[in-house]
């Protein structure tokens, strides 16, 4: 029985901006009942045999990497280039320090001519609780659990009377997917309408201050108790279901069938039961923010009365979003306080609407919301309607919001939910058969954001949720918070708008105009000064590395992009080499040239000169470029085979752990000696097995443990993979999964035998040098009363119910989350959920990003078929299958993604539809749902009898973890365009280009005439099959070559020619590659090519030899709902 790890992450961090009392005890070790949910996709093994994914709990911290330092050798004999000096090791290193404490002072107003004044302070500690009870929230559906070694760290589950998340859900036998999680946001790279307008608060005149009300006296709030020690419960009563949408009625498992085989389903296969983990609190800003109150504030007082269906505003004072007006509040959650410091409650009036006008626009939009719902539930006979693939990309459905709201609601490239209608009850939610989830993309990069600077950020008193746009305003000086519906206060300073310069129009300010908002936070938001930008490079330089050539590159755009790296006077860098041994560079200022240490005994690792190691970039810009100019050429001769990756980590980890920051790892092989080295798993005479796939799993634990002591000291760890040969990808992955870090891989590189692969990683490393970025972050999602989260998932570290620690933040990463329905809602016509993200950008301000998603209640079950999200579904099932993979077996995932489809349309078909029980029948707006299963059923990560390199799918897997919305949906399901006949009809103006927009076409031969070229754009690479027949116009104008024989086999990029019709369509291509973050490579692909086999597995509506056809897998489909 393997022991807990014993260290760390649930003391006080000193590198954290989080007071250290405020740290949450969580249960240490946590056994779970099995459950019996059919979408129940996680379950156990033990301690450190990580997943995929990472759904971690806080208190697995295990001990700082390394030993004390000691005696090591030094090596006198280097190649040409930086002075090399011997020197012993320190036995009195001086670490490098967090600056001195000092006060936060705000950034300056972003409006011109503000006006200055001072305001008696009324700010409350602004912040997110790390603890404990909050009205949003309601756990109490969560069974106890008591104590016991031996959890795997895979899904994150919140226990009922603890608030704390449960660690080790599994069902009893394998089930379908978990039905109620979700997928990183959408994004479409579109200008985000959030307003450009940099919004500071000044404080007005004194004079202007003057108001009719009395003094407002707050007495003391009293704090909850947010660190006591949660005990461990009794055994599980009842089942908890991991997907608690999803209640089953039967105990079959949909078996995907062979080719060639009668259709039938297999019984299911039992599976231990679960076991949790121990887990230990980290230290969070904004946690210790959200736990806290002001002395000086206190919770309103409750009032009994009812406040139904009414107007949101006081007499004479100016209405906001008619949405409001009728949204109905459960009555024992409204009050009209009557303390000290409230007026009188505000007179109701039940006017609807103001005018003829706004009756016609609200029937208008009534009327156009009836004919969406009736086209959503147009039912759809599967196997008769073949052509149903729309030829624009699939529009977002519309959820039943007026449009009021949808205008102020949060855009879906940011915040994304499976279920556009959201199920009045759990048992809705349950008849339904659909997950219920969120997919967030938080840091994406937006055209257009308000920044606010405020010395008073306006949060609910109780639940800490950030005013947004769907509160209700009682009057000018009470707002009620739309997820907890306590009634608050409005703070003076929040009634002047520096927008319009008035005074007394609270609901005009841009927090509550903007669903998506960015707070300058204040000193409450910190206990020291945010830190610098800190960044490491650790280089593999052992001879499979210099025959790569990866050196080379990353060195020159090093130095291309060395002036853009995101951050401030502060920001500090440093460089490891390793190959048997470990290299550090002296890069200190006042040297002549950079000096090379190595250090040979890795067992026992130490840093010869810790305080010159990482040094300032601006002050010591010189030697470092000179280090970067003859790098390259240092180890070219080099006969070094082995990889000491382990003790290298361990150096790198001694170097940040003072400062938090960012290390990026590069790595060509499979570590050989030191901690951490790996032997190979893999046998090639597997790869296209239809058995079941081994070693998806990490071999050891030692780079989750690493990951994990990384997170608890504010570092990532980046890792890029660049290897022709098996490096076991499931271990090494663990150091960026756990620690909030990337993953990028390159198989085959090679910068001469791989022109693309280097063009890409060229360009892929440009983007990761200068994206934006957020350290020492923490993320929080909060939801309406009567929703719960369920389970994370992404690259981050859980450090409690609903707290992510992300030790980095950036804007390519996306989370999924699933949600369950613990109480019912009937009281409420809408539900909110809103994250918050707090951060310190590379400048050194510490921030805080908003979103708020609002989405609609319904009673009905067409309602909830009408609302559901194909795409966002599928991303979810996407990443619940991921975890299945990793925790139970390939096959029972790819069994559990057929059910999820089975069940789905079986409810359909006996809840809503009226066609004969023999068609096979979905709703419009699920069309596709079987056809975007069966893609995924054929992608990379889940293929089966088609030869795929462990290596790839692992990364396939771990995109599919992390990856937001739109780019996943590409991988999953590429689109795919005929491009030799591109026209102006139906054209797009970007800018002073126009863009053709040609139809998307099925993903099948038959849409491939010879005659024709096709482009199929599949998210990081793209084919352009050029067909047999396909004319020589379009050939020589498009790839220069006279004729379809004398293009190139190998042929990796598009020449832009003086044509016409080159430019038109390398328009097209540039506009498609400008909607990703990272570089797409395009092979040009012909009947004689090696891509040829490529581009036709990604055909996924054709039958191959090892999977079935979209015609086929129908019928499958269609037996087993009539079982």
């Amino acid at each position: 029985m393997q022991q807990p790890l014993s260290t760390g992450h649930g003391a006080p961090l000193q590198n954290s901006s989080t007071a250290p009392e405020c740290h949450q005890q969580v249960p240490s070790k946590a056994p779970l009942a099995p459950t019996a949910g059919l979408y129940n996709f996680t379950y156990y093994q033990n301690n450190y045999q990580a997943p995929a994914h990472n759904i971690v709990r806080p208190p697995l911290c295990p001990t700082s990497l390394g030993t004390p330092q000691g005696p090591g050798q030094m090596h006198n004999a280097l190649p040409l280039g930086p002075n090399l000096v011997a020197a012993g090791p320190q036995f009195d290193p001086v670490f490098l320090s967090t600056p001195p404490q000092v006060g936060y002072v705000p950034s300056g107003g972003h409006y011109p001519g503000q006006v200055h004044y001072n305001v008696p302070s009324q700010s409350t500690a602004q912040g997110i609780p790390p603890s404990s009870s909050y009205p949003g929230f309601s756990y109490h559906t969560m069974p106890a659990f008591n104590t016991q070694y031996n959890t795997h760290l895979t899904s994150q589950t919140t226990h009922s009377a603890t608030a704390q998340p449960l660690v080790g859900v599994l069902s009893s036998h394998v089930k379908p997917l978990p039905e109620t999680g979700q997928r990183p946001i959408q994004a479409s790279f579109q200008p985000y309408p959030a307003g450009d307008v940099a919004a500071s608060w000044q404080p007005l005149p004194r004079a202007l201050m003057t108001t009719s009300a009395g003094p407002v006296i707050n007495p003391p709030a009293v704090a909850s108790s947010a660190n006591s020690p949660t005990s461990a419960g009794p055994p599980l009563s009842r089942p908890h279901h991991i997907n608690q949408s999803y209640q089953p009625d039967r105990a079959k498992v949909a078996t995907f069938p062979a080719i060639g085989a009668p259709l039938a389903r297999r019984p299911p296969s039992s599976v231990d039961p679960p076991v949790s983990s121990s887990a230990s609190p980290a230290p969070a800003t904004e946690a210790h923010h959200d736990s806290t109150s002001s002395p000086t504030t206190a919770p309103a007082p409750s009032d009994p009365c009812p406040l139904k269906s009414t107007k949101p505003f006081g007499y004479a004072y100016p209405t906001l979003q008619p949405g409001y007006q009728n949204i109905a509040s459960p009555s024992h959650s409204v009050s009209h306080p009557t303390g000290l410091g409230y007026s009188p409650g505000p007179q109701q009036f039940t006017q609807p609407f103001s005018s003829v006008n706004q009756l016609s626009s609200n029937m208008e939009g009534l009327n156009l919301r009836n004919k969406r719902r009736t086209e959503a539930l147009r039912q759809v006979s599967l196997l008769q309607e073949r052509d149903i693939l729309p030829p624009v990309p699939n529009l977002i459905p519309q959820s039943n919001l007026s449009p009021e709201l949808k205008k102020l609601n949060c855009s879906p490239d940011l915040f994304r939910c499976t279920l556009m209608n959201i199920p009045q009850t759990q048992a809705l939610l349950n008849k339904a058969k659909l997950p219920l989830g969120l997919l967030l993309h938080p840091f994406r990069d937006l055209t257009h954001l308000p920044v606010i600077t405020s010395s008073t950020i306006v949060r609910c008193r109780t639940c800490r949720t950030y005013i947004n746009p769907f509160v209700s305003f009682l009057d000018q000086r009470r707002w009620k918070c739309n997820l907890c519906y306590r009634v608050n206060d409005v703070p003076e300073e929040f009634m002047y708008n520096p927008l319009t310069r008035s005074y007394g129009e609270p609901h005009k300010r841009p927090e509550v105009q903007t669903a998506t908002v960015e707070f300058i936070a204040s000193s409450d938001y910190m206990l020291r000064p945010p830190q610098p930008a800190v960044y490491l490079f650790v280089f593999d330089v052992s001879h499979n590395a210099v025959e790569s050539g990866y050196l080379n590159i990353c060195c020159q755009s090093l130095l291309e992009n060395f002036d853009k790296l995101p951050g401030d006077s502060r920001t500090r860098i440093g460089f490891i080499t390793f190959d048997s041994t470990i290299h550090f560079f002296n890069l200190q200022e006042g040297l002549s040239q950079p000096q090379m240490l190595i250090v040979s005994d890795i067992e026992d690792i130490f840093l010869p000169t810790p305080d010159s190691l990482m040094v300032n970039l601006h002050e010591s810009k010189e030697l470092i470029k000179d280090l970067l100019k003859v790098l390259p050429t240092m180890f070219t001769n080099t006969r070094e085979t082995h990889s000491a990756l382990g003790p290298a980590l361990q150096a790198a980890f001694k170097l940040m752990s003072a400062t938090g920051g960012r290390i990026s790892v590069f790595q060509t092989q499979l570590p050989s000696i030191g901690v951490g080295c790996l032997l190979s798993r893999e046998d090639p005479n597997q790869r296209s097995t239809t058995k079941g796939v081994q070693h998806l799993a990490p071999a050891t634990d030692f780079y989750k443990k690493f990951a994990l002591d990384c997170s608890g000291q504010q570092v990532a760890v980046d890792l890029f993979l660049l290897s022709g040969q098996y490096t076991d990808l499931a271990s090494l992955a663990c150091m960026s999964k756990y620690s909030a870090g990337s993953v990028f891989y390159y198989p085959s590189f090679h910068h001469v035998h791989n022109p693309a692969q280097v063009e890409k990683f060229q360009k892929d490393l440009k983007r990761y040098l200068i994206r934006k970025i957020g350290f020492e972050a923490v993320m929080r999602i909060r939801c309406t009363k009567g929703l719960s989260i369920h389970t994370f998932h992404g690259n981050f570290f859980v450090r409690s119910t609903d707290l992510l620690s992300l030790a980095n933040i950036n804007p390519d990463s996306g989370f999924t989350v699933q949600m369950s329905i613990d109480e019912n809602l009937i009281d409420t016509s809408i539900v909110c959920f809103q994250a918050a993200l707090l951060y310190t950008s590379s400048k050194g301000e510490r921030r805080i990003r908003v979103h708020t998603l609002c989405l609609p209640v319904v009673n009905s079950v067409a309602d909830v078929y009408a609302g559901a999200d194909v795409q966002a579904i599928t991303c979810l099932l996407a990443t619940m299958a991921v975890d299945r993979s990793v925790s139970s077996s390939l096959s029972d995932a790819r069994d559990a993604l057929v059910n999820a489809v089975v069940d789905s349309l079986s409810a359909y078909r006996s809840t809503v539809s009226n066609l004969q029980r023999s068609v096979l029948v979905a709703p419009n707006s699920l069309r596709l749902f079987a056809l975007y299963i069966l893609a995924l059923l054929k992608q990379q990560a889940f293929r089966t009898g088609t030869s795929t390199r462990l290596d790839e799918r692992v990364f396939a897997m771990c995109e599919m973890k992390t990856q937001p919305l739109v780019h996943l949906m590409l991988t999953i399901h590429p689109n795919l365009y005929r491009i030799d006949n591109l026209s102006d009809e139906g054209s797009i103006i970007v800018g002073d280009k126009t863009i053709p927009q040609p139809p998307i076409l099925q993903l099948s031969a038959e849409k491939l005439p010879k005659d024709g070229a096709f482009l199929m754009d599949c998210g990081s690479v793209m084919y352009l099959w050029i067909g047999r027949n396909c004319s020589n116009n379009f050939i020589s104008e498009v790839l220069g070559f006279p004729n379809y024989a004398s293009i190139p086999q190998n042929m990796t990029h598009l020449p832009e020619l003086n044509t016409i019709l080159s430019q038109r369509t390398n328009d097209f291509v540039s506009w498609l590659r400008d909607s990703r973050p990272f570089l797409s490579i395009i092979y040009i692909v012909n009947d004689d090519g090696p891509m040829k086999a490529n581009f036709y597995q990604k055909l996924v509506e054709d039958r191959t030899e090892s999977a079935l056809s979209y015609y086929e897998f129908l019928l499958h489909i269609q037996q087993q709902i009539s079982k």
